[in-house]
């Protein structure tokens, strides 16, 4: 009974061609308020009708409107939305903290701004195959994750997922409260209260949360022109004040050869792989509303690499200065901010970084999460009351540990994560494009019993595959022998993950094909 049991999980039912169409009444799902409209013929595929509905077979537990897949009628983002998305998002004090650590680490300006256009062209690769599935079905994130991982093995991602954006919630809430705090410090002398500060911005964040997707479109949409101008102000700042680009840029490398160089490359690479390995994940959650596939394409790749490599420059180049400036690298905006001397300039310039921080915060570090909550108890949970539940366990992350210096930001927390988040896009991308060419049965994705049941709802090869990914991505913490594995801890962990999925999948097949 026991090789039984076994072999039932490891070669379970696996979905191989899509089902016939079928036609079914549109259902008063669950209680949902009926009308005329909702009882005419319909295709099973949601993403061709007018208005969500849950599939006639969808289980209670795993269907609610949040996650019921976006008609294509009520799809509105285009190029302009995807495109300001990323220059809101990249715009943040994360993504100068990422660049000027580099600076702080050892790097010249050129090493830093490759390393950083590089990473985020990689990045762009699992961003874009991920975000295939989003604007074709209309589904997020931990919904598309029940096609490899099961109706609720997908849970397993989702969950790790979402614990890595609350710890990023709880980063750019904590910089938001420095921000506030710097801010009363130059209207207010003698202020010092950093955690007031600190849970004031929690509760802005929360606010917004509890408005809904549609405040995040608003928000991200007329503050990404206001936010490049404040980079170029930077910009001018740290030219005026350093004598021009030349004395800005003239801090050299630190590494006299290119093994030491290379050494703080790969994990300064990896740091800025996973710096948007999170949302590479769940981009889904983003490109269920696009109009097409094209819109969300060239949106994202106008937007990300450019707006990233050129807010990273900001960084580097005013990191830099402080160099000549302070007698040291100051790797904190707030901290060069802070040092202006003029209150009124101190004022405006920590007004937009904190409008930048909460725009990236709720669209970033909320949205997906939310989802990935609702997903664990569907009639329960809510988008909104999964927003809430981020920002609770963001407290628990403990940010100003991760912070401490620019060391434990890269090699501790964006390197440690990405141990995680790179074995799951592998399991995805495999699942999504090498075994079933594209093709997703989106009703299944809402029912027990269908194409993707599995073994009792979890598909335990896609588990097995995250967990040897995340084992050899991490082995060289604790195998001296490995210990080079660990820097590379995106890399390694989608690779291994990825061929590791196709090897028991492909074996499972062959075994009910005898």
């Amino acid at each position: 009974m026991l090789i039984a049991s076994f072999s039932a999980i490891f070669v379970g039912e696996i979905p191989v061609a899509p089902k016939p169409l079928q036609r079914y009444k549109r259902p008063n799902c669950f209680g949902a308020p009926n009308d005329k409209s909702s009882q005419q013929m319909t295709e099973r595929t949601n993403p061709n009708a007018d208005v969500a509905t849950c599939p006639a077979a969808a289980s209670s537990s795993l269907w609610n409107t949040d996650l019921a897949p976006i008609p294509r009628n009520q799809r509105t983002w285009g190029t302009y939305n995807y495109a300001a998305l990323w220059v809101a998002m990249s715009v943040n004090i994360p993504t100068y903290m990422l660049a000027s650590a580099m600076i702080a680490g050892g790097m010249n300006w050129k090493q830093a701004i490759f390393t950083v256009f590089l990473g985020n062209i990689i990045v762009l690769i699992p961003m874009l195959l991920n975000a295939h599935a989003g604007a074709e079905y209309g589904i997020p994130f931990p919904v598309f994750a029940r096609a490899s991982f099961g109706v609720l093995g997908a849970n397993v991602p989702a969950v790790l997922r979402a614990l890595v954006a609350c710890g990023w919630f709880g980063i750019q809430t904590w910089i938001g409260g420095e921000a506030i705090d710097t801010l009363l410090a130059a209207m207010i002398p003698g202020w010092n209260h950093a955690w007031m500060c600190f849970f004031l911005f929690w509760l802005l964040n929360l606010a917004v949360i509890l408005r809904g997707i549609e405040a995040i479109r608003y928000l991200q949409g007329i503050t990404a022109p206001a936010l490049l101008i404040l980079g170029l102000a930077m910009l001018g700042w740290a030219y005026t004040k350093a004598g021009g680009l030349g004395p800005m840029l003239s801090t050299p490398s630190q590494f006299h050869t290119f093994r030491e160089f290379f050494a703080f490359f790969i994990p300064s690479l990896t740091g800025v792989v996973a710096f948007w390995a999170t949302v590479a994940l769940n981009i889904p959650d983003f490109t269920r509303y696009a109009k097409g596939q094209r819109e969300q394409m060239l949106g994202q790749a106008l937007g990300l690499p450019t707006t990233m490599t050129f807010y990273s420059f900001i960084g580097i180049a005013v990191t830099s200065a402080t160099v000549t400036l302070f007698g040291r690298a100051i790797w904190d905006p707030v901290d060069v901010l802070s040092r202006l001397g003029n209150p009124i300039a101190v004022v405006v310039a920590m007004l937009a970084l904190l409008l930048a921080t909460l725009n990236v915060n709720v669209a970033a570090n909320v949205v997906s999460p939310s989802n990935d909550f609702s997903n664990l108890y569907p009639r329960k949970i809510s988008f909104k009351l999964g927003g809430v539940i981020t920002c609770f366990i963001g407290l628990l992350m403990q940010p100003w540990r991760w912070l401490a210096s620019h060391g434990s930001y890269v090699m501790g927390w964006l390197v440690g994560y990405s141990s995680f988040l790179g074995p799951i896009a592998g399991v995805m991308i495999a699942d999504y494009y090498v075994l079933h060419k594209r093709i997703i049965l989106a009703d299944d994705l809402y029912q027990r019993g269908g194409a993707y049941e599995f073994s009792r709802g979890f598909n335990w090869r896609a588990i097995g595959a995250l967990v040897a990914g995340v084992a050899v991505a991490l082995s060289g913490l604790e195998i001296p022998a490995l210990h080079g594995l660990y820097p590379y801890a995106w890399f390694v962990g989608f690779a291994v993950s990825f061929f590791v999925y196709l090897l028991l999948m492909r074996s499972a097949r062959s075994s009910q094909s005898k």
